[in-house]
């Protein structure tokens, strides 16, 4: 199957309706993008960049892996220079998706570019920000991906990937790809030893500012959070049995489970000086 197919047969089964939206690879393009630019992901997510060039009036984001365009129309509603990048051309995952979304949105602050991230047909320091959503993972080279990264930063510009998965070793991975709810469709996940990524990120002579583990931020851990929990604990107990103690405690388990799972969740943000 497509990455297309995949998605459209997977969410048309009525058990994988959560696991979906929680994706935001619902058919309905606008309601993910609402949804996403609320969430606290992006909240986070829009606290780090804002926080790493807070003086420039025009900030160029490139935007690597950018799928159905959630974060590239997050940013560009935010009033950054987008540039998304996304080699598939479809209407559900892709470009397609990318262009129908600008195109309702009325934003004229947004380039559209179908190609891959190892081979950037960019100039050399054309982007403040290079920002990556679950896309490094899926890196044919990872070095590669890197260093074109790099290439296109500017000075002082940083690199921002966030939500990629870390495995610890092959039995680690292996575990991974078995649970993983769409990869048993198209085959096409991937994930690094934490040791590669940090390798990849330093080769490519960037500086690594902050990484962020699984439970450590809510751009890791999103959709999760203390009041999802809450109102699973509500849904299947009743109210009066969601009390503050039950609450953490649950939520302390969660944030075991995230650093344990194969395939942990990492965020990376890393300057070009």
């Amino acid at each position: 199957m497509t990455w297309e197919e995949t998605v459209i047969h997977f969410r048309s089964q009525p058990k994988n309706k959560q696991i979906s939206r929680d994706a935001y690879l619902e058919e309905d393009l606008i309601d993910n993008i609402e949804r996403f630019k609320n969430s606290e992901e992006w909240a986070e997510t829009f606290k780090e960049i804002s926080s790493l060039i807070p003086n420039k009036k025009t900030i160029k984001v490139l935007d690597i892996g950018a799928g159905n365009g959630i974060s590239s129309l997050a940013f560009a509603l935010n009033g950054y220079e987008v540039t998304a990048l996304e080699p598939d051309t479809s209407n559900t995952v892709g470009s397609g998706a990318i262009k129908f979304l600008a195109s309702h949105y009325k934003l004229n602050n947004i380039t559209i570019i179908e190609a891959f991230g190892e081979n950037l047909p960019f100039e050399d320091e054309s982007f403040d920000i290079v920002y990556g959503r679950q896309v490094m993972h899926h890196a044919h080279h990872l070095d590669n991906f890197l260093k074109e990264a790099a290439r296109v930063l500017k000075k002082g510009g940083f690199l921002m990937t966030v939500r990629d998965h870390v495995i610890k070793d092959k039995k680690d991975k292996e575990l991974f790809l078995k649970s993983h709810p769409l990869h048993e469709y198209y085959g096409g996940e991937n994930a690094f030893l934490f040791r590669e990524y940090e390798g990849a990120i330093l080769n490519a002579n960037l500086i690594i500012k902050k990484i962020l583990s699984p439970s450590q931020s809510t751009i890791n851990y999103s959709p999760w959070s203390k009041k999802r929990v809450s109102e699973l604990i509500t849904n299947k107990f009743g109210k009066s049995f969601c009390n503050l103690i039950t609450v953490n405690l649950l939520w302390k388990v969660n944030q075991y489970r995230l650093e344990t799972l194969p395939g942990k969740l990492y965020s990376f943000i890393a300057l070009k000086e």
